[in-house]
């Protein structure tokens, strides 16, 4: 196998599984920071635990979600070896233009890593979403609620799965957005 996994395949039809809330999930992403810190080394301007699981209290999906921030997205792609070494597959941009993804475990996800370089978009949009539903927690249990019930609808179907959030979040990100700016 070569270092660049992007010819490994991720069945569509793993099993969605949303899960309690685990205090497990901080320690883990604290594991993973310090290895992912090791690789990118002085590319690296900040690492942070996002997604459903660095919300306190909800339900999630049991994959760690990170975020690295670089100086330069281009080198990131001299890194894919050595994210290996750590269990990363790479995924290349992985649907979304000046990202770089990888995940851990594959089928039997543990841990997916975006990498952006400082300035994209989706830097703030991640960051102001994982906030204003620690901010507001019955947004938060309602954003679990919606959850647990696609999971059970679609356990199997990702892609409807994620469909049927995608509404929601963008309003979701929408009041994120007002919240920052006022904050």
């Amino acid at each position: 196998m070569s270092g660049n996994s992007k010819d490994i395949e991720i069945s569509p039809y793993r099993e969605i599984e949303v899960v309690p809330y685990k205090t497990e999930w901080k320690k883990d992403y604290a594991n993973e920071e310090k290895k992912i810190k090791n690789v990118f080394k002085d590319e690296l301007i900040n690492i942070h635990h996002i997604g459903s699981t660095a919300i306190p209290g909800i339900c999630a999906k049991p994959v760690i979600d990170i975020m690295v921030i670089v100086k330069d997205i281009c080198k990131v792609d001299m890194l894919n070896n050595e994210m290996l070494t750590i269990g990363y597959f790479s995924k290349g941009k992985y649907g979304i233009k000046g990202r770089r993804f990888f995940v851990k475990g594959q089928n039997n996800r543990t841990h997916n890593v975006h990498v952006y370089q400082t300035g994209h978009y989706e830097i703030l949009r991640q960051l102001n979403f994982r906030d204003y539903l620690i901010a507001h927690p019955n947004e938060a249990k309602n954003y679990q609620n919606l959850k647990k019930e696609l999971s059970e609808k679609f356990k199997f179907n990702i892609d409807k799965y994620n469909k049927g959030k995608d509404s929601y979040i963008k309003d979701i990100i929408n009041k994120a957005d007002q919240w920052a700016k006022i904050k």
